[in-house]
């Protein structure tokens, strides 16, 4: 059996709460349609029960991510391409983070629906750019 050690139960709590922020998103903004043809009421509370799940899981994801990125500085393993990607990276969960929140604050429809884009757009390059990580 392979070993499992503090490297893994990081990145296995950086995955979940990454599988939570995202994912979450996708299943809400899945759900969003229907659920308000249904109840126009019924989306408020459904979005405020994912937020307490999905803010403290950004939380994870931003402790482990940092954590992750101590390492990597402290190994001296960051060559010119991952220094580009983790840069961009870090830049696109910033607007991931306040693209969410703003959606939260704005009132009109159309801009919760422009945040909302860009909180979600921004997380699933992040995903991809942290896969390209892992794979390098």
């Amino acid at each position: 059996m392979l070993t499992i050690d503090l490297d893994v139960i990081r990145l296995t709590l950086h995955v979940l709460a990454a599988t939570i922020w995202v994912g979450g998103q996708i299943v809400l903004a899945a759900l969003a349609g229907p659920l308000r043809r249904a109840d126009p009421a019924a989306l408020a509370p459904v979005a405020r029960a994912y937020a307490w799940v999905a803010w403290p899981a950004f939380v994870v994801l931003i402790l482990t991510g940092g954590w992750m990125l101590a390492d990597i500085s402290q190994a001296g393993e960051a060559g010119e391409a991952l220094q580009a990607t983790l840069t961009i990276k870090l830049l696109l969960v910033a607007l991931s983070g306040i693209g969410a929140g703003l959606h939260t604050l704005v009132k009109t429809p159309a801009l919760k629906g422009i945040w909302a884009a860009v909180g979600l757009g921004s997380a699933l390059v992040v995903v991809l750019l942290g896969v390209s990580i892992v794979e390098a």
